[in-house]
């Protein structure tokens, strides 16, 4: 991870891409229930509101191991939530 700057873009890039094809979902299905959804943009922004926070901590010793791990938790927490978007219809 080059640094801090880059994986807070990553962070925003993938979970706003996620929220923006849950609303084209919605957009493309007006007829079905639109709860579902709303629970995964819910999730997202929390995913968002967690990683962030995680970025931000400055108690952390090994920076680089750190960040590699969110990088990690970002890609694993973003497949699932495209998974539950590909599940809602």
């Amino acid at each position: 991870m080059a640094n801090k700057r880059i994986l807070k873009k990553d962070i925003n890039y993938v979970l706003g891409d996620i929220i923006e094809a849950v609303y084209v979902w919605e957009y493309a299905n007006p007829e079905k229930d639109a709860k579902g959804s709303e629970k995964i943009i819910d999730e997202a922004i929390a995913t968002f509101d967690e990683l962030i926070a995680k970025v931000n901590d400055r108690s952390v010793e090994n920076k680089k191991a750190h960040f590699k791990s969110i990088n990690q938790e970002l890609e694993s927490k973003g497949l699932a939530l495209i998974e539950k978007i590909n599940k809602l219809g």
